[in-house]
């Protein structure tokens, strides 16, 4: 099973970092305002970022490192990906 690190960005321009099993169930239910107390007042959301690992512990420390990133070097991070 394939866990995803993934990052979008919010109707106000805001960045939300998460992780996740299924990318586009967890897409919708940030869309449905069910995906987190965070999103559910910024919709809707755009998947902006993701990075696929075999573990859901790998998922989780990448999701972690990933918040730990200034706003700037989030952006960076987003216009490096092939999924921009």
């Amino acid at each position: 099973m394939s866990c995803y690190a993934y990052m979008v960005r919010c109707a106000d321009g805001s960045l939300y970092t998460g992780w996740t099993t299924d990318l586009d169930r967890r897409l919708a239910a940030h869309n449905a305002g069910r995906g987190a107390k965070y999103t559910a007042s910024r919709r809707p959301v755009e998947l902006v970022y993701w990075e696929a690992f075999e573990s859901r512990s790998a998922a989780m420390v990448r999701e972690a490192a990933i918040k730990r990133l200034s706003r700037p070097e989030k952006l960076a991070l987003i216009a490096g990906h092939p999924s921009a």
